[in-house]
Parts: C-alpha cells; sequence; structure tokens
C-alpha cells in the first residue's frame, strides 16, 4: 500500500460503526475503508453514495450489481475490489465458473443478453478509449428503462470510482476469495495473482 492506512483507533468515533459493520460482515476491517478514513468526510459521503446504490430497492438485482463491480474492477487493475466483489457475487448466488468467465464475458455462453447488455455499456463508461455507442445504448434500452439506466450508470460511476482509488494507493486483496482472471484496458484477459 502506498499511504498506510489510519488505524481504527486513531478514527472519529462516526465512523466507528462503520468498521463494526465491516468487522461483522468480512470478519476484519477493510484496508481501503481505513484509507478513506484518512478524509473521514469523504469517507462519509462515498459510504453513503454506496450505501445508495447497493439498496434493496435498487431497480438491477444484486447479482447483476456484482457482476459488474467484478468487471469494472477487473479493467482498472483492482486486485482488492475484483477480491471483495468477487466474494459478494459468490454469495448472491452465482457460479465460481460465471465469476472465472467474467474476463470472457463475449465468448463465454454463461451470460445471457441482459448482462451482456450491461457489461458491454459498463465496459464503454470505463475503458478511456472506448465510448457509448448508439449500437450499446439500443441493446442496453431492450432490458432495461430509464430510471435503471441511470441506476446502472451511478453503479458504473461509483465502482469507477472506487476501484481506482484502491488501485492508484495498491490496496492489496484481503483473500476473500480466489481472483479471477483480470481485463485488460481493450477488454483482452490479463493474468492475475490468485489468492486462496
Amino acid at each position: 500500500m502506498r499511504i498506510p492506512p489510519r488505524p481504527v483507533t486513531r478514527c472519529p468515533w462516526y465512523l466507528r460503526p462503520f468498521f463494526w459493520n465491516q468487522k461483522r460482515k468480512y470478519g476484519e476491517v477493510l484496508q481501503a475503508a481505513l484509507l478513506w478514513a484518512r478524509a473521514p468526510r469523504l469517507f462519509l459521503g462515498v459510504a453513503f453514495l454506496y450505501g445508495m446504490i447497493d439498496r434493496r430497492s435498487s431497480p438491477i438485482d444484486p447479482p447483476l450489481r456484482s457482476l459488474l463491480t467484478v468487471c469494472i474492477s477487473q479493467i482498472n487493475h483492482c486486485p482488492f475490489c475484483v477480491d471483495i466483489n468477487s466474494m459478494t457475487l459468490l454469495k448472491r448466488g452465482v457460479s465460481e465458473e460465471k465469476v472465472q468467465a467474467l474476463a470472457d464475458w463475449r465468448q463465454s455462453d454463461l451470460f445471457d443478453e441482459r448482462e451482456r447488455a450491461a457489461l458491454a455499456y459498463a465496459e464503454a463508461v470505463t475503458v478511456t478509449e472506448a465510448e457509448v455507442t448508439d449500437e450499446i445504448f439500443a441493446a442496453l434500452r431492450r432490458h432495461f428503462d430509464d430510471d435503471a439506466i441511470v441506476e446502472l450508470t451511478g453503479l458504473v460511476a461509483f465502482q469507477n470510482l472506487s476501484s481506482k482509488f484502491n488501485a492508484a494507493l495498491d490496496v492489496a486483496p484481503q483473500g476473500f476469495c480466489r481472483l479471477p482472471p483480470a481485463i485488460g484496458p481493450t477488454g483482452a484477459t490479463k493474468k492475475t495473482e490468485r489468492t486462496s
């Protein structure tokens, strides 16, 4: 990690419930959260934004949200985000085979048309050299209404913020699951380290 995380004991009291919840949910406090804690107000804003994006009433179902977060994390070369989001994806009922195939989703028959439309859109928004074409947007519209597209775009933007933050500061994976292959900036599969 390029900057040491702030110890929990040195964090403001109002952040401690977030850390308590992480420890309950993941078995430990997330190192990325302790980095965000160096800017407590920013941490609160990011945490509340995430809570609004990953809420139960979202028009984007939980497995698809997690599928997109793993894909974006792979593109942005963020092993920490791939690790934690892959674990969440598995907990949301997606098979490990599908998680491992995500880097090559265009060639895999494990992804349905709705998932493909969302993944193509997320990739076009994430990759700097790409753009959201009329064709990509038309495919998305076949599966999502306007409100869902706004939510999906917010999710993609948030995950880009999160994975770019963690990748820039070299936040290591915490070993939540076996990491799937990474996706390069042009959609090509790249090898990543594996954790147990």
